[in-house]
Order: structure tokens, then C-alpha cells, then sequence
């Protein structure tokens, strides 16, 4: 289901109850760009540091901005043994332009190129975008509403409500008191904008926000003064209205926040900092402060790719490189737990990923991080096959699934024929031959098995499943660092990345950085950092690379490479050392010469 800021207000209700009545949330973010093209230092490596990689990213960050974030809301369904409902949403976003905000925000062709493959519609993020802003900005824009210090920003809106002042006060010149006119094709926050402008610099008109648009009536002075002080809608009220439209997703991310559910993600680092600094506060210089601000905002995180990556070398599962290809192992015979496992179901209005694939849009990757849904055959004639009716979240205690087989008669009840017409049930068809197993609890259910491998199963639950995840819970894998993750939960884990490596050159001046690494691309991939103008230190996160060009080089004449040892070969230390031998050098031949003289 796809929302833009043309429906996201009337559908905040119902997403706060789905997000209340929720087990887990899938969390999925396109942007405009990953990142910067920064050179030399300020590139990303495998020599940083976690808090290095996070002052590099940042700065990305800060560059560029959401433009889709994908949210799948997973419920069990009561009464029924380890079955879930999924509600997937599209939401698109665009910065909020209000006032004194204007935000500045890059493009980068790539990123671009890459959504435009898969089908992304940069129309309803420009022209439908839903607004949002972080509490900085909400504090200022509050301020500035409520004081009446605000003023339109952008050459557009004021064009538009130049010709909308010159409209309204011609008409004013021929109209009497009582007539009313009607401003078609205005709406959202603007709308109340544009009515604060016209009772500021018109004293004898009311205006009122309609379907059809904004009205504006001509009225006396006595009864303006009457309107401004006992109408519901006199400007006190709507300066309120205005601030709750322009913080627009901000509104929806503070009830996520306060739901404290376990949210779920894949490679889901940059999706945490674009949060931080988009809805919550600009990034702090602080790495600590980050990680604390997170840990409090989701107190439960869940990476996939953090939880896959181990089972996979434990298991020796086939190698993968992205949420689709994990869905296809975990649905494949290498799986021992293949056939078993929760089944999901999508809900009526998100029944679009029941069939057909959509990589890298936000909510089917959402959708994925959770329930690994693939394209699935229709039953045969004689399958058994449950359909489920998921009502509205209104009806308190839902129908009981019905259940008939393929190719035979169908009867539905009575009762769930008027519940399907009166409260607007929706009926959702699940093989169970070929149910949809999702990725998460795919995974935990396979751990759950590992577990419990000598002995029985017990009825899996989704707090049997956290139980089993909770080596896993607050690690969200770091890509290009000197740690494979970050620990948001406490202090990160040591490096187990290979040792370092130096490289001495020989008979090859002026080398540089990256000629070192054209070297080596061949053989395989290296960061490079100079060490001294003819030593670099090389490294990779794989330790078969390091024996290989250990083993590869070891005679060579002019690049001689060995493990990288601190004490040895650090220049401050050889520095150090140097300075430590003048100075013992001249304390002795001034004590041989002092022994010398009379």
C-alpha cells in the first residue's frame, strides 16, 4: 500500500493500532544517495575505527535524504498457532518547506539510476511527498508559529499567494457582506498558511478550510472580532494544526518510538542514522551519544544480516550478497527446517507482494527482512488451502479461518457474509502447501531447531523466537570498518578482522596509495594507508586473502610484505626509540669523559 501526504493523515489512526497490536516492524529506507565521493582520509576502511566510521558517514548523511521508507507491521493472529498478519506501507517523503525551513539536500546519480531500474516513482516523492522534520527544526518552526514570526520561503509559495491576495481582493472590491468565494486546489498545511496570510492582511473577511477548498466571506469588523474570539477555528487553534501537518511522518515515528517494538532491519546501519538525524535530532559529533539516543528510541533492534552472517558459516550455507538471495536459501533443500515454520499472510489493501517480486522498493524489502515472500504456485485441484478473514481492527475478536478444497464448493456462513459487507473484512488466500516462511522468524525457527535438536520442538511463539534471537538483539552489521558490527546494547566487541599487513617498497619511487592497490586488485581487495614515504599497511576482512599474498609475495623483489607489528614498525615508536639511543649515546660518552678528566 502506497501513502503520500495526500493520505497519510486520514491513515494515522489506523496505523497507530496496527503498530500497537504489533509483534515486530520491518523497516526498510530508500534514499537519494548512500555516499559522499569523499577522497583519501575521509573515505570509509577497514582501518577505522567504529567511531571514525560514524564521523565519515555522518557527514553523508547530513548530505542526503530520504526519499521512501518501507514499513511491514507483523501481528499474530489470536487463536491461531504461530501464524502472522503483515501490513506492508510505502510511505513517501519529502523535507518539509514551511516557513524558515528550506532544506538543502544531493542527488547522487548513481542512487538515482539504481531505483529508476527498479521501477522507483520519483513523482510521488516530489509532488507527494509526505513532510517530516527532526525536534530542532520542530522547536524553531513552533516558535516561530506561535509568535507569529514566520514568513513564506520559497519563490513558489510566494507567487502563489501573491495571485491568491490579488484574487481575493478584487473580488472584495465587487462583493458585499455575506458573499463568500471558494479557493479551489489548495490543501494541507498550506492551506492553513495561506488563510493566516489573507486574515492578517484582510480585516473584513473569515476564511474556513472546505472539501472543495478554502473559503473565504466577507464580513463585518464587528463580526471578525466575534469569530476571533469564540469560533473553534480562530488562529490560535489552527497555528496547532499547521505544526501537526508540517511535522508530518515526524508524528508517525514518535508513536513507533513509543510503541517500543522490536524493529528489524537488513544491513540496517544507515537506516538508523538517517532516522537519528531526519525525526529525531541532527547527529551528534558524539558516536557514544548516538548509539545512547538509539538504544533509547529502539530499545530492541534485530539485523538480519548480522543474524544470517554467522548461521550461514555455521551451517555452510551457499554464500549470499543480498535479502532475496537469503530468502532463496532459507527456502531452498540446503534449509533442514525447509518445510516448517510460521505462516504469514498478507492483509487486504497489501496484497501486492502475494505474487510478484519488487527488489529494492522500501516495503517489499521491509517486507522481506520479516517474511521472505517469493512468487508461489497456485494450489493444485484437491489442496486443502485456508482463508484467512482479517477484519478491521475495530472488530475485537476475529472470524474463524474457512477452509475448502480447490476446485470444490465454496460456503461461507451467514454471519461472515454480513461481516464482510458491514465492517469491510477482507478475504486472503494462503496455500498452506506453499506458505510464505519469513525471513526473521525463518531464521529463528531454524535456530529454535538447533536448539532443541535432541529433544521435541515446543509450539513456537514470537517470545520463543526473541528468546533464541537474543545473542543477535541491539548488533546491527558495520560494512568497511575496523569492526564487524556495532553493539547498541553496550561497548562494541573486538575486531576479529585479519592482522594487518606492511608493505615495504623497493626500488619503486613515488609510489602512491592507490598504485599500491592496483597491485594487488587482481589477487584481491585491499584498504591501503600509508605508513612511512615507502611502507603501507594493508588490510582485508578475509583471512584467505591475507595467506594468499602472503604466500604470493613472499620472495619478491621489490614488494616485501609481513604481518604488521606495533612495537616494530609504528614510526612513533621507531621514533621514539631513535630519540631514546641519541640521548643514552651522549649520556655515555659524557660520563666516559668525565671519568677522563683530572
Amino acid at each position: 500500500m502506497d501513502i503520500g501526504a495526500d493520505e497519510f493523515e486520514e491513515s494515522l489512526p489506523l496505523l497507530q493500532e496496527l503498530v500497537l497490536g504489533a509483534d515486530f516492524v520491518g523497516l526498510d529506507i530508500e534514499f537519494t544517495g548512500l555516499r559522499s565521493n569523499l577522497s583519501g582520509p575521509q573515505q570509509i576502511s577497514l582501518f577505522d575505527l567504529p567511531s571514525e566510521w560514524y564521523l565519515k558517514t555522518r557527514q553523508s548523511v547530513q548530505q542526503f535524504t530520504i526519499c521512501q521508507i518501507g514499513l511491514s507491521v507483523f501481528s499474530s493472529i489470536e487463536g491461531e498457532s504461530n501464524k502472522y498478519v503483515a501490513h506492508s506501507c510505502n510511505f513517501f517523503l519529502f523535507p518539509t518547506t514551511f516557513g524558515v525551513l528550506d532544506s538543502e539536500f544531493s542527488f547522487q546519480a548513481s542512487s538515482v539510476q539504481f531505483l529508476n531500474q527498479y521501477g522507483f516513482d520519483y513523482n510521488k516523492f516530489l509532488k507527494n511527498g509526505i513532510p517530516y522534520m527532526n525536534e530542532e527544526q520542530e522547536k524553531k518552526i513552533k516558535h516561530n508559529i506561535l509568535t507569529g514570526n514566520w514568513k513564506v520561503r520559497s519563490s513558489l509559495d510566494k507567487e502563489q499567494i501573491k495571485v491568491v491576495i490579488d484574487e481575493v481582493t478584487r473580488w472584495l472590491d465587487l462583493a458585499e457582506e455575506g458573499d463568500w468565494m471558494t479557493l479551489p486546489g489548495i490543501a494541507g498545511f498550506q492551506a492553513f498558511e495561506i488563510q493566516l496570510v489573507l486574515r492578517k492582511a484582510l480585516p473584513d473577511i473569515w476564511t474556513a478550510l472546505r472539501d472543495q477548498g478554502v473559503v473565504v466571506k466577507k464580513v463585518s469588523t464587528q463580526h471578525r472580532w466575534y469569530l476571533e474570539n469564540t469560533s473553534c477555528d480562530r488562529e490560535s487553534c489552527w497555528k496547532e494544526k499547521i505544526l501537526l501537518s508540517a511535522r508530518g511522518f515526524s508524528v508517525f515515528f514518535q508513536m513507533l518510538v513509543k510503541a517500543r517494538k522490536p524493529l528489524v532491519g537488513h544491513n540496517m546501519m544507515m537506516d538508523l542514522l538517517h532516522l537519528h538525524e531526519k525525526f529525531f535530532r541532527p547527529l551528534p559529533e558524539s558516536y557514544d551519544e548516538f548509539k545512547l539516543n538509539i538504544h533509547n528510541l529502539f530499545p530492541v533492534l534485530i539485523d538480519t544480516k548480522n543474524v544470517t552472517k554467522d548461521i550461514w558459516k555455521e551451517l555452510n550455507f551457499p554464500k549470499v550478497s543480498n535479502l532475496s538471495e537469503v530468502y532463496e536459501v532459507l527456502n531452498s533443500d540446503v534449509n533442514p527446517t525447509k518445510n516448517s515454520g510460521p505462516v504469514i499472510i498478507h492483509a487486504s489493501r497489501c496484497e501486492k507482494y502475494v505474487e510478484t517480486k519488487y527488489p529494492h522498493e522500501a516495503a517489499y524489502d521491509a517486507f522481506l527482512c520479516g517474511s521472505g515472500e517469493g512468487r508461489r504456485p497456485l494450489p493444485r485441484r484437491g489442496t486443502r488451502v485456508i482463508f484467512a478473514i482479517i477484519p478491521p481492527l475495530s472488530l475485537a475478536t476475529p472470524p474463524a479461518p474457512i477452509y475448502f478444497q480447490v476446485g470444490g464448493p465454496l460456503e461461507i456462513k451467514p454471519e461472515f457474509a454480513y461481516h464482510s459487507k458491514a465492517v469491510g473484512c477482507a478475504l486472503v488466500s494462503v496455500s498452506l502447501l506453499a506458505s510464505s516462511l519469513p525471513v526473521l522468524l525463518k531464521v529463528a525457527h531454524l535456530l529454535l531447531w538447533k536448539v532443541h535438536s535432541a529433544i521435541p520442538i515446543p509450539e513456537p511463539s514470537f517470545p520463543l523466537y526473541l528468546d533464541v534471537l537474543a545473542p543477535y538483539v541491539n548488533q546491527v552489521n558495520l560494512i568497511r570498518a575496523g569492526v564487524p558490527k556495532i553493539n547498541f546494547a553496550g561497548p562494541d566487541f573486538p575486531s576479529i578482522r585479519p592482522p594487518i599487513l606492511i608493505l615495504t617498497v623497493r626500488r619503486w619511487p613515488g609510489v602512491s596509495e592507490q598504485q599500491v592497490y592496483r597491485e594487488f586488485q587482481n589477487l584481491c581487495k585491499f584498504d591501503v594507508r600509508r605508513l612511512t614515504r615507502s611502507q603501507f599497511l594493508l588490510m582485508t576482512n578475509k583471512f584467505k586473502d591475507t595467506r594468499s599474498i602472503l604466500k604470493e609475495y613472499k620472495c619478491h623483489p621489490t614488494l616485501q610484505i609481513s604481518l604488521y607489528r606495533y612495537w616494530r614498525h609504528s614510526p612513533n615508536i621507531n621514533c621514539l626509540l631513535r630519540v631514546c639511543g641519541i640521548v643514552t649515546t651522549w649520556a655515555f660518552i659524557a660520563f666516559l669523559l668525565g671519568r677522563a678528566g683530572p
